[in-house]
């Protein structure tokens, strides 16, 4: 497989997982984004915790999308991330408004 032949399927995979993101992005009530990954889920509980003098964040998502274009479900019951990084939640619109 040539560079230009991974790069052409690169593309198609994350167009594939753009327009699936679309597709169930009325499913879901909240946008989960941390260093490493963006979720969408229906229910999002972020509990500060210390450890020393650093914080750091546990997230616990149910009934999630993960958008990761190298896994095979991207639909998944519960998630937990454990994160010292920033973590920005945002709740969705009503599903009328898309």
């Amino acid at each position: 497989m040539s560079a230009e032949d991974l790069e052409r399927y690169e593309t198609e995979i994350e167009l594939a997982l753009y327009q699936e993101y679309r597709a169930v992005l009325a499913m879901f009530r909240y946008v989960v984004e941390t260093e490493r990954r963006f979720y969408l889920a229906n229910d999002v509980q972020v509990e500060p915790k210390g450890a020393g003098d650093r914080t750091y964040f546990e997230i616990a998502l149910r009934d999630a999308w993960v958008w990761d274009m190298y896994r095979p479900a991207r639909f998944v019951s519960s998630v937990r991330v454990v994160t010292f990084k920033d973590v920005n939640v945002e709740e969705l619109p009503d599903k009328e408004s898309f």
